[in-house]
């Protein structure tokens, strides 16, 4: 197994925009699975790294790579900020989950992992299922959300999340988190966004849904009576709450004039493309639930383990996502701050001390 072969000259990694103090990146390759992805560590100070592998068909590696790092600079904010004794890291593997991914190429990258001897832990993201974490889990120890580390699926409890932050979100702007009645535009119907439909649908909403994959919008009409849109036109739908629940950088300077919605609240990791698109949300009045503190119930779930296989603290902790979100949207308001320079400023007061103590 040799390092991977790429056209990414070293000074591209060490200057890269998304570089931001990261402790290791290791590029692992296996020609017979055709196995090519990217491990990022990012930061150690309160524990391993713990983040998602994410199978995706990347256009280049440069593209896998600053994916691999935003990502991963990602999660040492959400476990900083989550309260858990773990810092940040993320895989990406380039391959279409439809088509490339297979149990060997999963195994072969959970040699990789293991290589890294509990520095990186990792989990399921976007195109990896429960089943692909249980062939990693038989190459490394290094894995959770598997049947043997815990509570299986992280997803039901990311989308658990998701929903108690879309009703603090709501009670701030609104005055009530009830839902009754109002629209909500959720854009992505994959195992977390299809899951939050459903709560929201249960609770009253009123739903607008959009998804590349038609027949994830066929069930979602039939199971909660919801209208279909393109998902290029999700965000500019006449709608109370925006959630995207599919890729990141969705929220930039040519979607974000058009948002109608009041509040934008959703599961996708690192919704905002750069820092000034949180600034461009606020100065148009639209409340942003931070991502990575709105869809942290995953990784809470993936990291407590409960005897006889219970959730109760697992869903405590997810169902206090919503209070904790509450408080960062009223330190911003106090701060003149945009909501996710709040919660960097809490995840990162949290690592200060650590690195103190």
């Amino acid at each position: 197994m040799n390092a991977m072969h790429t056209s990414i000259h070293h000074s591209a990694v060490f200057d890269h925009p998304e570089m931001d103090g990261h402790e290791n990146i290791v590029f692992a390759q296996d020609h017979q699975t055709g196995l090519k992805a990217i491990i990022a560590v990012h930061d150690t100070t309160l524990g391993p790294a713990l983040g998602g592998c994410r199978v995706w068909p990347y256009d280049s590696p440069y593209d896998a790579l600053n994916d691999a790092l935003r990502l991963s600079r990602g999660m040492t904010y959400k476990n900083s900020l989550a309260g858990l004794p773990l810092g940040g890291g993320k895989a990406v593997i380039i391959a279409d989950p439809r088509k490339d991914k297979s149990v060997d190429l999963m195994e072969a990258f959970g040699r990789h992992v293991d290589r890294l001897s509990g520095t990186y832990i990792t989990a399921e993201d976007v195109g990896v299922s429960p089943d692909d974490m249980e062939a990693v889990a038989r190459f490394t120890d290094h894995v959770r959300g598997t049947k043997a580390t815990g509570l299986g699926d992280p997803s039901p409890y990311t989308a658990l999340g998701v929903f108690e932050g879309i009703k603090a979100s709501v009670a701030h702007v609104f005055g009530s988190a009830d839902l009754t009645g109002r629209t909500i535009s959720v854009q992505g119907l994959g195992h977390v966004g299809y899951d939050v439909a459903r709560q929201l649908h249960e609770a009253g909403a009123k739903l607008i849904v959009s998804d590349i994959h038609a027949p994830a919008v066929l069930k979602a009409i039939e199971a909660f009576g919801a209208t279909a849109v393109d998902p290029a036109e999700a965000h500019m739908i006449e709608a109370d709450v925006f959630t995207p629940c599919a890729l990141g950088a969705g929220l930039n300077s040519r979607t974000i004039p058009h948002i109608q919605a009041k509040i934008v609240a959703g599961a996708a990791n690192n919704q905002l493309q750069t820092p000034a698109d949180g600034i461009a949300l606020k100065k148009r009045g639209i409340l942003y639930a931070p991502d990575y503190a709105i869809n942290a119930g995953g990784v809470i779930s993936i990291t407590q383990v409960e005897p006889g296989g219970k959730d109760t603290v697992v869903r405590e902790k997810t169902i206090a996502i919503g209070k904790t979100l509450s408080q960062i949207f009223v330190r911003a308001e106090r701060e003149n701050a945009t909501p996710e320079q709040i919660a960097d400023k809490m995840a990162e007061e949290r690592l200060a001390a650590a690195r103190k103590a």
